[in-house]
């Protein structure tokens, strides 16, 4: 039997909380084991963008979520913003990837200059000192100085910046198209199939001469 895979994955206060959710929708239906972490300001961000009511309290949002997308509890595991005992908190827990989707802007500060103030800092803060695929997803624009200084650095530490900007060589014809393309890339960074979206090369391309 084939062991499930598991992913952290973490929503901050950008907007773009579609694409977080998405994203751990996809992972479940993967039968991926998630480790889920959300700030404060992310849930403020879902409550505006999407029809989306999380409470607060870690078991009740973990109950929410588990009734939400059908499934137990061992497979769907919320952890608190300061549970310092969460396995992705430590060197010597469980090396997984780890995704933050979406990634506010002060996320990437954090993680850049090593502040681990929280649960989702310090996992990140373990993802690049344990050398773990980190994968980041600001949704800003536009970008100031700072932000780029701040992904710049990140990329040379490992981490993999991938913006939440959706193309549209597909022919998207809906927001969840677009939403489902960034989604598709950040999967296959994981290597976890998907069929959100055919990669490049594999489905008939217009004629660029016609």
């Amino acid at each position: 039997m084939t062991a499930r895979r598991t992913v952290a994955l973490a929503l901050t206060g950008a907007s773009g909380a579609q694409y977080g959710l998405r994203l751990l929708q996809c992972l479940l239906a993967a039968d991926c084991r998630v480790y889920f972490m959300i700030s404060k300001a992310a849930q403020l961000v879902v409550a505006t963008e999407t029809e989306y009511k999380l409470p607060s309290a870690t078991r009740a949002l973990q109950n929410v979520l588990c009734d939400r997308f059908g499934v137990a509890a061992d497979q769907l595991q919320v952890f608190g913003r300061e549970d310092w005992f969460a396995p992705p908190a430590s060197g010597s827990g469980e090396p997984v990837p780890l995704v933050i989707c979406p990634c506010s802007t002060g996320t990437l500060s954090a993680l850049a200059t090593g502040a681990s103030n929280n649960l989702i800092e310090r996992a990140g803060d373990v993802a690049l000192k344990e050398r773990r695929p980190l994968i980041l997803v600001p949704r800003e624009t536009p970008y100031s100085e700072i932000h780029l200084e701040n992904m710049l650095r990140l990329t040379r530490m490992g981490a993999v910046v991938m913006p939440a900007s959706p193309g549209f060589y597909h022919q998207p014809a809906s927001i969840h198209d677009l939403i489902d393309f960034v989604v598709a890339r950040i999967l296959d960074h994981l290597t976890i199939p998907q069929t959100l979206m055919p990669r490049w090369g594999e489905s008939p391309q217009p004629d660029s001469e016609g």
